[in-house]
């Protein structure tokens, strides 16, 4: 059960457009995370958090397991992360007889592979633990952190790019955004840690529910990397990073490109989400160079079949003008099943 009632925009919204067909929405009121869509021939829908009967369930587990949405992608020819692999809890590879496997196989593959390397929870979402290892020191804390909550961990190559989601249903492309790291812009006087106090000021005014860890360990060793402390004082217009992952729920930025992606680019997120079995797909992936252009270098990051969409909906009216529509046809194909 859920410690406290959630913000999410999924359910508000859909209350505001559900009456355009014909169809009602009735939200559970003590956590607000749950709710049943009626459609006006009395048919009811489910959905809870972002997760609407849309998607096969089959389909929608493979998403969520990241290890094996990998597989079947390479199995279907799909440009992933090179490199990558999953591994165990020293207690589940106990557990299951997989000793070859354990945290300690995974820092022998990390240094096979070399460092820095990207280590991350198998499920999971909102970037959570998702970090890069420089060392043996960093991978193990890292490593620990996810066992936590996960008892399988992935260890990949460390790729480097522009980091894009782009939101398919059906056979249209929604969507598109470019996904920048949690970063801060220096004004020759403010420490970092004030200048990040500022960034959640700015998130709360504009109604963002991101709530910023200024004492997250990935935070303090990214600064670490680049010489700096949460103390250090930005030159003016300095622009300095503080997370790997570029996921909005931590803190990332999101810059709207839908009208300017590559029609490549397109092909792949459909064909993508029709070989994965979805309807609705949120396709993360990093690619070398600007998305307006053809494909060349990429790789597929992770596929989502809950696209969060709470955070890009306040980028600006456009952005919500795009989710809105999205949920309204989402709401007609629930209709028609």
């Amino acid at each position: 059960m859920e410690m406290k009632k959630q913000s999410l925009v999924l359910g508000k919204l859909l209350k505001k457009i559900a009456p355009r067909i014909g169809a009602r929405v009735l939200i559970e009121p003590v956590w607000g995370v749950v709710g049943r869509i009626t459609f006006k021939n009395g048919r009811h829908s489910y959905f809870r958090y972002n997760t609407l009967d849309l998607n096969p369930v089959g389909s929608s587990e493979i998403a969520r397991d990241k290890g094996y949405a990998d597989y079947f992608m390479k199995k279907l020819g799909y440009s992933t992360v090179p490199g990558s692999k999953t591994f165990y809890s020293d207690e589940w590879a106990h557990a299951i007889g997989a000793p070859d496997q354990n945290i300690s196989a995974a820092y022998r593959y990390a240094r096979k592979l070399g460092f820095p390397v990207v280590v991350k929870p198998n499920s999971g979402s909102q970037g959570t633990h998702v970090s890069v290892a420089h060392n043996r020191r960093e991978f193990y804390a890292t490593m620990r952190a996810v066992f936590k909550n996960d008892r399988v961990g992935i260890v990949q190559r460390l790729v480097r790019g522009k980091d894009y989601r782009i939101v398919v249903l059906d056979k249209q492309v929604i969507s598109v955004y470019q996904r920048i790291p949690l970063n801060v812009a220096g004004d020759g006087k403010s420490t970092i840690a004030q200048l990040l106090k500022k960034k959640q000021q700015s998130f709360i005014a504009s109604g963002r529910d991101t709530r910023i860890k200024i004492n997250d360990l990935r935070i303090v060793r990214k600064l670490q990397h680049q010489g700096l402390t949460l103390r250090s004082v930005p030159k003016k217009g300095e622009q300095i990073f503080l997370l790997d992952n570029a996921n909005l729920s931590s803190g990332g930025d999101a810059v709207d490109v839908t009208a300017d992606v590559h029609p490549g680019y397109k092909k792949i997120a459909v064909r993508l989400t029709r070989d994965m079995g979805l309807r609705l797909c949120g396709v993360d992936l990093m690619a070398e160079g600007d998305i307006d252009k053809a494909p060349r270098e990429h790789w597929i990051l992770e596929i989502n079949s809950a696209p969060g969409l709470d955070h890009y909906v306040k980028v600006g009216t456009a952005q919500a003008s795009i989710v809105e529509n999205l949920y309204l046809q989402i709401l007609k194909h629930l209709a028609r099943q």
